[in-house]
């Protein structure tokens, strides 16, 4: 098979009807539109026309502000909800998922409402400053998913040193060329004197 072999399917394709082509044809004289009226004009209806009552568009209220799409919507957990948990152990986002704790598939934020009483490894994608705070006090790790690696000083030195300017070679003196010799200037010549006029 071609591809001008590929037809349509019979009855996808049909002709378009003429209309206004005279009173044989079936659809002259007013083309179907019947008599007088707005349905009769070239105009017709526009985008939203309601036949002149007031529309939606603006019957609605326009409310201020914006919706931003940059918003990271969080499934919050109390620090008090982690005391659940042994000692020792690490928390991270699926443990709160199977807990109960949180929505599965949404960030994890861990809040410091509450008190810890053990030491744990708490894996989230934000925490706030207290529950940092509270966590680090008792010995715990805090781990932001997302959060950019912290370079070695062996990475941070060769970074710094790649990035400082290269100490530019003094190029070698060229041997001076002689000033080339300037022309000496004639003096201007000494006007001539004029004959004096013939007196009248």
């Amino acid at each position: 098979m071609q591809l001008h072999d590929l037809k349509p399917a019979a009855g996808a394709h049909r002709k378009a009807r003429r209309i206004g082509r005279g009173t044989g044809s079936g659809r002259g004289k007013t083309s179907g539109r019947g008599q007088k009226g707005q349905n009769a004009r070239s105009e017709g209806f526009r985008l939203g026309f309601e036949g002149g009552q007031m529309p939606l568009s603006q019957r609605l209220p326009k409310l201020p502000g914006f919706k931003n799409p940059f918003k990271r919507i969080y499934s919050v957990v109390n620090l008090s909800k982690l005391s659940r948990f042994p000692a020792g152990s690490t928390v991270d986002a699926a443990s709160l998922a199977e807990a109960g704790l949180v929505r599965a598939g949404l960030d994890v934020k861990v809040l410091g409402t509450g008190s810890l009483d053990r030491k744990l490894t708490v894996v989230a994608h934000a925490f706030s400053s207290t529950a940092r705070e509270a966590i680090e006090a008792r010995g715990g790790t805090v781990t932001v998913i997302g959060e950019p690696r912290k370079i070695g000083p062996r990475r941070l030195a060769a970074k710094t040193a790649k990035r400082a300017p290269k100490a530019e070679e003094p190029e070698p003196a060229a041997a001076e060329a002689p000033a080339p010799a300037r022309a000496e200037r004639k003096p201007p010549a000494a006007e001539e004197s004029k004959p004096d006029q013939a007196e009248e």
